[in-house]
């Protein structure tokens, strides 16, 4: 489902990062949130591909998918 987000317990903590490099998905998230482009995310991050971009938002958006019951 999201083959571009890895967990490795020797980068970076074990947190969700971007095909093992040491970007963590919430770096990319928060400058996404804070009004950055794509465009200039792939330039502070050459490595980066936009695929991992939108995966990094894909993953985040689920990741909030919340199941709400009222007791």
């Amino acid at each position: 489902m999201f083959d571009r987000i890895t967990f490795d317990s020797t980068i970076m903590g074990g947190r969700a990062c971007i095909r093992g490099m040491r970007i963590p998905v919430s770096v990319i998230v928060g400058q996404i949130a804070h009004g950055a482009t794509v465009k200039e995310i792939l330039a502070d991050y050459p490595d980066l591909e936009p695929e991992d971009i939108q995966q990094a938002l894909e993953y985040a958006a689920w990741l909030t998918q919340e199941e709400v019951t009222t007791g």
